[in-house]
């Protein structure tokens, strides 16, 4: 990311106009139907924000890892978790996602991605979930286009079915695309245990 569009989440952040705590409809959702009944575990949240998701997490016993490139947002998530009490459930990191990163190997139980399109991380992505974990993604498509609002580079847009394609190696729990008032598509996947993955390679 360039220093010019690091420095425009900065103003927009500072003019608050992303600063809502009100968790994705989605994440709630998935979290219900899915992740609810097991165990917290460790999470990471990447351009994660004011910290709308990890506080939302924390509040439910996780612990968060929020990654985002404003030192606006960081700061302000801190302030958000420690209006919330889950200051020491959350870890937070200023961090430029433009280009490929490596999140550690089978390191988390839950990652999050919501309106951020980086496809150099997918891979990174995938090499961090645990076997076991789940991958929750949610972002813009080129359906989005037609309603005048959101980003417009394709690069900040995804193709019909590219999430599917994407994460392949995944078992997808929950897939939708939507069309009306905005165009995105959602995700919900889980990475399969090691010894099902050795079976379905041979």
């Amino acid at each position: 990311m360039t220093v010019n569009e690091k420095n425009i989440w900065n103003q927009k952040h500072r003019e608050r106009t992303h600063s809502s705590l009100t968790p994705d409809p989605l994440l709630v959702a998935a979290y219900d139907e899915f992740l609810a009944e097991k165990p917290p575990g460790k999470a990471l949240d990447v351009a994660a924000g004011v910290g709308r998701h990890a506080v939302w997490l924390a509040e439910r016993g996780w612990q968060v890892k929020l990654l985002d490139i404003s030192e606006v947002a960081i700061e302000e998530a801190r302030e958000n978790a420690r209006q919330s009490k889950v200051e020491n459930s959350i870890v937070t990191e200023i961090q430029d996602l433009d280009g490929s990163q490596d999140f550690g190997s089978e390191q988390y139980d839950l990652i999050l991605g919501f309106f951020f399109l980086q496809r150099k991380l997918f891979p990174a992505l995938i090499s961090a979930l645990k076997p076991g974990g789940h991958l929750i993604y949610k972002t813009y498509t080129t359906d989005n286009l037609k309603f005048g609002k959101g980003p417009s580079h394709p690069m900040f847009l995804l193709e019909p079915n590219e999430l599917l394609r994407t994460f392949s190696s995944l078992r997808v729990l929950h897939y939708h695309e939507t069309v009306r008032e905005k165009g995105v598509a959602e995700l919900v996947a889980r990475k399969y245990p090691t010894a099902v993955s050795a079976l379905s390679s041979r």
